[in-house]
């Protein structure tokens, strides 16, 4: 595993079980890495959305999102049994993955602030991802996950998974974008 992808995701990476699912994940964000102007460092550093004003960097939002999603996807069996099955390699991987279009979609300007770049603008991320991943051989539960957890997949049936990350991911966005502040309009 290249060492920048080690550094950004290891402990993450080690809870995916499937060794092949857990490689081509790996191979997702190297290849994004490869194409992207941002570095390793810079996604430690980086604002995670640029629709809010945060300094919580896409790093931190990223760990949060996966992590959050392993916990409710251990959930799930406690309360609903068998009705709504969760699979945790997949769950887990698409939480990882969720994201990775943003490598492609971010730029820096002249002065080095992180904007939507031109493909950016024509490509989301959600979309920009997915392209990486299938490129990887990443399968298609993952994929679905990828696309759907942005505001493009309310326009499709998710599965268990998606609706876990795309509900974890936007709980742990819209508070910064939407948040109440007394005495703010």
């Amino acid at each position: 595993m290249h060492p920048d992808v080690q550094r950004l995701w290891g402990e993450e990476l080690s809870w995916i079980k499937n060794e092949d699912l857990r490689q081509k994940v790996a191979k997702t964000w190297e290849l994004a890495l490869e194409r992207s102007v941002l570095s390793a460092d810079d996604l430690f550093k980086i604002p995670f959305t640029l629709k809010a004003p945060t300094n919580v960097s896409f790093m931190d939002h990223k760990r949060a999102v996966v992590h959050m999603s392993k916990v409710v996807g251990e959930k799930y069996p406690g309360f609903f049994g068998d009705e709504l099955p969760v699979n945790m390699d997949i769950l887990i991987a698409g939480a990882i993955l969720a994201d990775v279009g943003k490598l492609l979609e971010y730029e820096k300007d002249q002065d080095g602030n992180i904007i939507q770049g031109d493909y950016g603008k024509y490509l989301r991320h959600p979309f920009s991802g997915v392209s990486l991943a299938e490129q990887c051989g990443v399968p298609a539960p993952v994929l679905h996950i990828i696309a759907a957890h942005a505001g493009e997949g309310d326009h499709v049936a998710r599965s268990v998974e998606a609706y876990i990350v795309h509900h974890v991911d936007f709980m742990t966005f819209l508070p910064f974008k939407q948040r109440l502040i007394p005495g703010r309009k």
